[in-house]
């Protein structure tokens, strides 16, 4: 038995963690005028973050084609793979989850079981690492699954964004979101727990980072921990050091948020992906 892992490029898992459990990453697309670029591969971080505020009109997203998945899903199965297990960005923030179980349908090579990680960023990149490390201890795809849905319960991402604006620019002010209301100047927290987006709005910066600290501290004692950024790396450390007491001991990942979700989010913004020990509603 040979499971292979597929994920696609907002799970912000970093380069060496992919390669070493050779875990195949699909890129979703970003579109910045008349041009395409595949996120992660034609366009850097840095480069997007700088420019998105001076980009006329605001880039837009799209997801890859069937061919796409195809052609992933045909590839692992000449390298020897006799079952695929695709993890996805949740299906309320990507049309991604679709597309890649309109092509599982039609895929007759190997068998393709496409899952939901009701999550994004690093939220849905622990759960592809977990699912990786399973297959690696000689794990079936009945056992990763019910592994998955366990770390779901335990698993949560907020961020406080530094400004409404690229959210309304985007046209991803969901119900939810308006809620906030419409004044720019207001430093909203998203928060994503078991595939249901929400949010909650705070007056200041200074503000933002103490609900995110509060947030963090709520749902202690924690097993993994990783800091999330849009080209604000500085800010990021910064908080680091006010939550090192709530931290497990060794490294903390921190990323710079993938240019998908960022075209959203806007530059400035700081959060967690945290795995807790417990489960917490």
């Amino acid at each position: 038995m040979s499971i292979r892992i597929v994920t696609d490029s907002t799970c912000d898992l970093p380069e060496g963690i992919i390669r070493e459990h050779r875990i195949k990453v699909i890129p979703l697309y970003i579109n910045i005028g008349p041009r395409e670029y595949r996120d992660g591969i034609d366009i850097q971080r840095r480069e997007f973050y700088e420019n998105l505020p001076g980009y006329k009109p605001i880039p837009t997203t799209a997801v890859p084609g069937l061919d796409v998945f195809r052609q992933s899903y045909e590839q692992l199965a000449a390298e020897g793979a006799t079952e695929i297990l695709s993890i996805h960005i949740s299906k309320k923030l990507s049309a991604i989850l679709d597309t890649a179980q309109l092509v599982a349908q039609e895929t007759r090579a190997v068998p393709v079981t496409v899952f939901d990680s009701r999550q994004l960023s690093l939220g849905t990149g622990f759960l592809v690492l977990a699912a990786a490390q399973a297959v690696e201890e000689g794990r079936s795809m009945a056992q990763i699954l019910a592994l998955l849905e366990e770390q779901i319960k335990r698993t949560h991402v907020f961020a406080a964004l530094d400004t409404l604006e690229f959210l309304k620019r985007s046209g991803r002010m969901n119900g939810t979101l308006s809620a906030l209301g419409s004044l720019l100047q207001v430093k909203p927290i998203l928060k994503m727990y078991d595939g249901n987006p929400t949010a909650e709005r705070v007056r200041t910066r200074t503000g933002a980072v103490s609900r995110l600290v509060r947030m963090l501290n709520d749902i202690a004692p924690l097993e993994q921990v990783a800091l999330i950024h849009t080209h604000a790396v500085d800010r990021a450390m910064a908080l680091l050091e006010q939550v090192r007491h709530l931290v497990p001991e060794g490294n903390v990942l921190c990323m710079e948020l993938n240019p998908v979700l960022g075209v959203h989010v806007g530059p400035g913004s700081i959060g967690f992906a945290c795995i807790s020990k417990k489960i917490n509603m």
